[in-house]
């Protein structure tokens, strides 16, 4: 009832905004609506082949957004309307029916903007807070309530958020967020010329009710967690560092009274680059201890973090090399792992036109190294125990001809099967060759050959896809990958898609394999289904 309350106060005051510009006597300023409309449809068939598959009861799964939003000068005001009918197969079940999910009106000035109802942010890389939107893994995280930014020059940057969490469809209210980030250019206050140095800080108070069994016990209903932060950037080097207290959060305890155990989370992230003469280096380390930002106690949900925990690894795009993705180990109670340590270093090379190596058009060589290992106990710094993941990655991108484009890449990738409690690991090799063609500028074609050879768990695969492009509006692709090492089963995908000024459709059918969905480093898990899927983006 409270969270239809927030929803109406919101909407109240989205549409007297509206009318307000509306009514301006300034008639030739009568704002616009801008807006979109996504809907992912699959229906399930039953294959008896694929191994912990169960064809849903409701064939049909669809997940459908509508999001509105009118802007006139520095006002805005929007919603998104929300239907799962039913929920996609996979999908956090936290989603479910039809309603407004999202509203909210916003004015944003010169120096300051203000925010009533729904919104997103997040504090720094999001380590501390973040609050988003991402479809593609079933996560939707906004806070309902206000916020406020302010500017000033380019001297200082100030922003205040309060809000309740979306959690599911609903806003729940026994729930809130209480925070400030601030953020103060040194280099701009002083003058410098060809410099950037920033010192930011933020705090977060995270209150829950406490329900009346609990009351007696030492849990506390609020906790506060802080963040500071310093960016140093000069000609092509940079340097970033950012250290974070998360506060408690209570992690699920069967051996505690409560049914809890609270855990002071904390975190260190240094990232250092350079860039310049064809060259490009980054390094990048980070410590997670008790990271998770659980929304409530009672839900481990993926719609129930309230922070910002990617994988810092290579983010890889072919099917072999994502067939397991690592996923960060920010604490587990059930596990008795508390953290991760570890990093990657990226190097980017373009060999220049003309030399012996780079040829008539160049070439671009990349290298990618990241380890990751579970920290031994709470408290320690450096103590680690067993390792957790270990990629080395090296591709060449090469332009022959005007026509024709090769990318070879090779992944070496071992990856710890008992999430750290053991040093029991996989390792396998890959090997991707990734070739496009242009026969006319409207007709192409792309081919990837991918191998995939290891000695444990499901040994090798092979993996292939040809996509046919007919530029502007139609492309084709066939896929397949065949586990030939253990269960000889083959995992194929053929579509067809069409795009025409902001409309994009999809249409595809194929068997998928249970592994992880990914998104910007964070990824869910996508049980095995077999069946045909439609997709439909419209802006307007």
């Amino acid at each position: 009832m409270k969270s239809a309350k927030l929803l109406t106060l919101a909407a109240c005051t989205l549409f007297a905004g509206a009318a307000f510009a509306q009514g301006d006597e300034a008639g030739d300023k009568k704002g616009f609506l801008t807006g979109s409309f996504e809907t992912n449809t699959t229906y399930y068939v039953a294959d008896g082949e694929v191994p912990n598959y169960n064809v849903p009861n409701d064939r049909f799964g669809s997940n459908n957004y509508l999001k509105v939003d009118y802007i006139r000068d520095k006002f805005t005001a929007g919603l998104q309307l929300e239907s799962y009918l039913p929920l996609l197969y996979g999908y956090p079940t936290d989603f479910e029916g039809t309603a407004i999910t999202n509203i909210y009106a916003s004015w944003v000035d010169d120096s300051f903007s203000i925010t009533a109802g729904s919104f997103y942010d997040q504090f720094g890389s999001g380590l501390l807070f973040r609050a988003w939107e991402d479809r593609a893994l079933g996560l939707n995280n906004a806070l309902m309530g206000a916020r406020f930014t302010y500017n000033f020059k380019n001297y200082l940057a100030f922003k205040a958020i309060w809000g309740t969490p979306r959690l599911g469809m609903t806003y729940d209210t026994g729930v809130q967020y209480r925070g400030a980030d601030l953020s103060l250019n040194l280099s701009e206050m002083w003058g410098a010329q060809n410099a950037t140095l920033l010192v930011e800080g933020s705090i977060l108070n995270h209150y829950e009710a406490l329900p009346q069994s609990l009351r007696n016990s030492d849990m506390a209903p609020s906790s506060t967690g802080f963040s500071t932060r310093v960016n140093y950037e000069v000609g092509g080097f940079m340097a970033k560092g950012e250290w974070v207290d998360n506060g408690t959060n209570y992690y699920q305890d069967a051996t505690s009274e409560s049914g809890f155990k609270g855990r002071r989370g904390n975190a260190q992230l240094v990232e250092l680059g350079y860039s310049g003469h064809g060259l490009g280096l980054f390094v990048s380390a980070r410590r997670l201890e008790w990271m998770y930002s659980w929304g409530t106690r009672n839900s481990t949900s993926t719609t129930n973090v309230f922070n910002y925990i990617p994988a810092m690894t290579l983010q890889y795009t072919y099917l072999l090399t994502n067939l397991h993705p690592y996923t960060p180990m920010a604490g587990d109670n059930g596990l008795g792992v508390p953290g991760e340590l570890g990093g990657q270093v990226d190097v980017y090379y373009n060999v220049k036109r003309g030399t012996a190596l780079g040829g008539r058009r160049g070439m671009k060589l990349h290298a990618n190294f990241s380890t990751y290992y579970g920290l031994q106990g709470s408290g320690s710094i450096f103590k680690t125990r067993h390792m957790l993941f270990r990629d080395f990655s090296a591709d060449i991108e090469k332009q022959w001809t005007r026509n024709f484009k090769m990318n070879l890449l090779y992944s070496m990738q071992e990856r710890n099967t008992t999430y750290g409690t053991s040093d029991n690991t996989e390792l396998s090799h890959i090997i991707v060759g990734d070739f496009l063609y242009k026969f006319t500028p409207m007709f192409s074609l792309r081919l990837e050959l991918q191998y995939l050879t290891s000695k444990e768990g499901e040994k090798d695969w092979m993996a292939g896809l040809l996509e046919a492009s007919f530029a502007p509006k139609w492309s084709v692709f066939v896929s397949d990958m065949y586990n030939h090492g253990s269960s000889k089963l083959h995992y194929y995908n053929a579509g067809v898609s069409f795009a025409h000024s902001r409309t994009r459709l999809q249409l595809s059918y194929g068997r998928n394999r249970e592994g992880y969905v990914c998104s910007g480093g964070v990824c869910r898990i996508q049980p095995a289904y077999t069946g045909a899927n439609f997709a439909m983006t419209i802006s307007f």
